[in-house]
C-alpha cells in the first residue's frame, strides 16, 4: 500500500510515541498505537485507474455528493458553471486527483474560517485552495475547502504544470470537502447522496 508523502511525519511521530510509551507498559502504548494505525489508514494512497474516454470528467475526491447546483465563480472562471460539492469523512482517502487532462493556470490560497464543511457558505468563507485547469472542454476549477476538523489543504502543483486525468495533485488533512466547477454543458451523471471515488467515478460527460 502506498501512502501520501505528507502523512509520513504523522506516522513517524505516533510510531515513536508508541515506542516510548511501551517502555512504561502496554497500557500506556495502546492509545498512541491506535493513533499510529489511524495515520496509516488516513494517509493511504491506493492506485486508481481512470475510466477511458476524452469526454468524461471524473471525481477529484473520495466522499459523498452533498450539493449540485448552477453557480457563478468569479476568481478564475469568471462566469457560470455547474458546482458539485463532495464531503470527505475521516475514513475516506484524502488524496485529490485531476478531473481531466489540463494545464494548471491558477492556484489561489485564501485564508479564512474553519466552520463545518457541510455549511453552504463554507466554500468561500473557509480556508481554501482553488486550482484552475485549462482543458479541451473549457476551464475547470477545483477548490479544496478546510473544515472544522481539517485545518490544512495541500496543493502540489503550480501554474504551468500539466495534469493527466486521475493524476494526484494534493490532499486535505483531516476530512473536509472539495468543490469542483464544471462547464455548464456537462451532462451530470451523479446525484445528491452518491458515494464517489477520486480518479474513478464519472461526475459528468461533455
Amino acid at each position: 500500500m502506498k501512502f501520501a508523502s505528507e502523512g509520513y511525519p504523522f506516522i513517524i511521530f505516533f510510531s515513536a510515541l508508541t515506542a516510548v510509551a511501551l517502555c512504561f507498559g502496554p497500557a500506556w502504548a495502546l492509545a498512541p498505537f491506535v493513533l499510529t494505525l489511524f495515520m496509516f489508514y488516513f494517509f493511504r494512497d491506493p492506485e486508481r485507474i481512470a475510466p477511458a474516454g476524452d469526454n468524461v470528467l471524473i471525481s477529484p475526491a473520495d466522499g459523498k455528493i452533498i450539493r449540485i447546483k448552477e453557480s457563478t465563480e468569479d476568481g478564475y472562471l469568471k462566469g457560470n458553471a455547474t458546482e458539485i460539492s463532495i464531503f470527505m469523512s475521516p475514513l475516506n482517502v484524502h488524496v485529490n486527483r485531476a478531473p481531466c487532462d489540463g494545464v494548471v493556470e491558477y492556484v489561489m490560497h485564501s485564508p479564512g474560517k474553519f466552520m463545518s464543511a457541510f455549511r453552504e457558505e463554507a466554500s468561500l468563507l473557509n480556508e481554501n485552495i482553488a486550482m484552475g485547469l485549462n482543458t479541451k472542454h473549457g476551464k475547470i476549477l477545483v477548490r479544496q475547502v478546510a473544515g472544522f476538523v481539517a485545518r490544512r489543504a495541500v496543493c502540489r502543483v503550480k501554474p504551468g504544470d500539466t495534469l493527466k486525468k486521475g493524476e494526484r495533485y494534493g490532499l486535505i488533512k483531516f476530512s473536509s470537502r472539495l468543490d469542483v466547477y464544471l462547464p455548464v454543458n456537462t451532462v451530470i451523471k451523479v446525484g445528491i447522496g452518491d458515494k464517489v471515488k477520486a480518479g474513478v467515478t464519472v461526475l459528468g460527460e461533455v
